[in-house]
Parts: C-alpha cells; sequence; structure tokens
C-alpha cells in the first residue's frame, strides 16, 4: 500500500449541479498534499466525502487501502475545518478530554501534555479556550484533531484569519507532524505561498475536473514559467532590445536597469542567450534561471479552463 488516501472517478451532484465530474488523484503515505481550486471549484465536497459526511454518487475513495464507509477507516482520520471545534468555556486540557472521551479513550493527562506541548500551548493548558487568539485557536484544534492518533489528517485553511507569526508557527507544526510523526496531511488552501513552502504534491480542481496533478517540483519544472534573469554591467542600447523584442525565440518580456527578463520558448536555453548577448559585446555578471511559481501555474490552468 503505498497511497494514504485514493480516490477513483469520484462523482457527486447537488441539486441540479454536477459538482464532482469523475476526479481521481491519490496523496501518498507521508505527503503533505495541497488541494487547490477557487471558490466553488468542488474542494469542500470533496472534503465531506473524505470524512464520509456525504455519500458519493459513484466511484470509490478508500483511506490506507481501506473503504471510507467503514467506522474504522474513519476513525484514521483527524481534521481542522473552517469551525475549529472548540468549547470556548472549556479549558485548553478539558477540551482534549472531551474529544477523547467521544473516541472512546482513556484519560491520558501526559498524551495531553506532548500534544499540548506540540502546538506550543502547553503552558496555557489550564486557561479558557476563550481567551485565546486565533492563531491559538487553530493550535488547539490541529492537537484536538490528533488526539486518537489519527494517520491522516485533513486540514481546511487551517491559517485562515491568522496573523502572518501565527501562520508560520502553524506550517512549521504541520511540517513536523508530517515528518516526525509521520503523519500524512491534506491541505485544503487558497494561501498559495503557503502551498508551495510545505507540499511535496498538489491537485488543482476547477468545475469538479482536476486540472493540475502530480509532484510539486516537477509540475513546475514542466510548466516551465518562472523565466530567465540576466544581469548586465551596462545599460543596454535600445537597438540591441529592439532585436530581442523581434526573436520570439528567447520571449524576451522587459528591462529593468541593468537586468534583462525573458521567458524563453520550449527548446532555447540560458546558453543560448548568454550566447547571442556575448556576441553582441554584452558583458553578463549572473544568469538565474526562476521556475514557475505556483502562483503563475495556477493563473494560467484557470485561464486556460476559462478559454475553452
Amino acid at each position: 500500500m503505498n497511497s494514504a488516501i485514493s480516490i477513483e472517478n469520484i462523482k457527486k451532484t447537488l441539486g441540479n449541479r454536477e459538482v464532482l465530474k469523475g476526479i481521481s488523484f491519490s496523496v501518498g503515505i507521508g505527503d503533505i498534499f495541497g488541494y487547490l481550486g477557487p471558490n466553488g471549484a468542488g474542494k469542500t465536497t470533496t472534503i465531506r466525502i473524505l470524512l464520509g459526511l456525504l455519500q458519493a454518487d459513484s466511484g470509490r475513495l478508500d483511506v490506507l487501502g481501506q473503504d471510507i464507509n467503514q467506522s474504522e477507516t474513519r476513525r484514521k482520520i483527524g481534521f481542522v475545518l473552517d469551525t475549529d471545534g472548540l468549547y470556548d468555556n472549556m479549558t485548553a486540557e478539558h477540551n482534549l478530554m472531551f474529544y477523547s472521551q467521544i473516541y472512546g479513550l482513556p484519560k491520558a493527562g501526559e498524551r495531553f501534555d506532548k500534544l499540548l506541548s506540540m502546538v506550543d500551548l502547553k503552558n496555557r493548558a489550564g486557561d479558557r479556550v476563550g481567551t485565546y487568539s486565533k492563531g491559538m485557536r487553530q493550535r488547539l484544534a490541529l492537537a484536538r484533531a490528533m488526539v486518537h492518533d489519527p494517520e491522516v489528517l485533513v486540514m481546511d485553511e487551517p491559517t485562515a484569519g491568522v496573523d502572518p507569526s501565527g501562520q508560520i508557527e502553524i506550517r512549521q507544526i504541520m511540517l513536523d507532524v508530517a515528518r516526525k510523526r509521520n503523519k500524512t496531511i491534506f491541505l485544503s488552501s487558497h494561501n498559495l505561498d503557503e502551498v508551495q513552502r510545505i507540499c511535496n504534491r498538489i491537485a488543482l480542481i476547477d468545475r469538479g475536473e482536476i486540472k493540475l496533478y502530480g509532484e510539486l517540483e516537477n509540475l513546475r519544472k514542466k510548466m516551465g514559467g518562472g523565466g530567465v534573469v540576466i544581469e548586465t554591467t551596462k545599460n543596454i542600447p535600445e537597438s540591441l532590445l529592439a532585436e530581442l523584442k523581434k526573436l520570439d525565440r528567447l520571449g524576451f518580456q522587459k528591462k529593468k536597469k541593468t537586468s534583462l527578463f525573458f521567458s524563453p520558448r520550449q527548446g532555447t536555453g540560458v546558453s543560448d542567450i548568454i550566447s547571442l548577448l556575448a556576441s553582441r559585446g554584452v558583458k553578463i555578471e549572473e544568469a538565474v534561471k526562476k521556475e514557475a511559481l505556483l502562483e503563475e501555474m495556477y493563473a494560467s490552468i484557470l485561464k486556460e479552463a476559462e478559454a475553452s
């Protein structure tokens, strides 16, 4: 078994709208998997089916090799959704104790201490959750999601509404959970920078269809973009800029002071650009090839989808 989550041809219609049109993808064990898409794309419906809150019309969804419709399978999943599921008038420790009882687990102060330490809240264990900041609540929600030691964590916008320092803390916790505790994380997020920082694989859904799926680094290399930046020692004469603009294969974009920006066409390498500039007497200080940003890939795919 290599997949923590396996989704095969899942379809779902709500009312008169086909929300999921036969989506398929898998999440590897140990992945931090980013699930992306605009509002209304089908992300929430996918999550509800994954958590057993909705039934798919057709297709199959397995978690760790077992059908999601089995109760023992659902116990292997922890989740943090848009509502944190915490009780304001209870302390952090009592919240964890309450959810432990729901899962039929014995009271275990030492286990709670470890969870609260993991999310850096041990010193606030006795405080009522109603006094917590948004970031603290989200960290406690993550501890709550792990109270039964699940193998898979489903997280829906875990850093939404959290200040930048709190976002950094939550991202680091997710990385630690995946790497040190060997958990698989399924992360649905609109924060593309966050996904790019911590996810190793992604799927992009739009209008109920998977438009992009795979290893993030491989996708960035495959899609190109990002371009090439050439740093020169002097300003480039207008005559040479005019020549560069005519050579479509170079994909010349713009000049900024002594920097030249290119998005070369397929088959044109950095060395080709350097050779041409050198032949025109341009002295080059540095050449940097930049891979496509996730934001660029996201915008490109959705633009293609709108045009089709």
